[in-house]
């Protein structure tokens, strides 16, 4: 029985020291204090962080809003469609690139995120209340760097992969070189060049 409470208690200790973990309960706290605040009819997060996004510009395209929101290309075209779908979003030509769509916020999206800012607003309020006044900078400072940290890796990586297909052909270009004895019928590749990443 005594074993049997310590491999619980373990397993506590475990779940109360990982960070997967907690950030979800802290997320699901989170949600369920938003819909307490704006209701169950209204936008989601992260609609309201699109149409917020949206909102900062005439129009924009989807890479802007994703690089603005976080959300994944893929769910956020998806969330485009649908809101377009409802009358929040429109979609447009740009001006200056014919072949360029943007996205901006309709008047029926901009009565929505008026009516649900303030609710927001107050949701938010009530998350940070949970911690005393002075830990509450800190605490979002900490997730900010988190976020950011994590979408400068997203955005190195298909630059990497560029980087090392590069290396490869340069060294496969060298490898010929030296076998035939001729010169490259083509310049030699640089190599890819690492992203700069800056301290949050």
């Amino acid at each position: 029985m005594k074993k049997h409470k310590r491999n619980h208690f373990e397993g506590s200790d475990l779940l109360e020291n990982s960070p997967s973990h907690l950030l979800h309960r802290v997320l699901q706290i989170a949600l369920d204090i938003y819909t307490e605040e704006t209701g169950d009819s209204a936008l989601t997060q992260r609609q309201y962080a699109l149409l917020l996004a949206a909102d900062t510009a005439e129009g924009l395209t989807q890479t802007d809003l994703v690089k603005a929101t976080g959300i994944d290309r893929s769910t956020l075209a998806d969330m485009v469609a649908r809101l377009i779908a409802k009358g929040l979003l429109a979609r447009e030509r740009s001006v200056t690139d014919a072949r360029a769509n943007l996205v901006r916020l309709s008047d029926e999206g901009r009565a929505a995120l008026n009516e649900i800012r303030p609710k927001v607003e107050a949701a938010d309020e009530r998350i940070l209340s949970l911690l005393s006044p002075p830990k509450r900078d800190s605490f979002l400072k900490l997730l900010r760097r988190i976020a950011a940290v994590r979408e400068e890796d997203v955005e190195d990586a298909p630059r990497k992969v560029k980087g090392e297909k590069k290396a490869d052909k340069k060294k496969k270009g060298k490898k010929a070189g030296k076998k035939h004895k001729a010169p490259l019928p083509f310049p030699a590749l640089n190599e890819g060049v690492a992203a700069e990443k800056q301290d949050a």
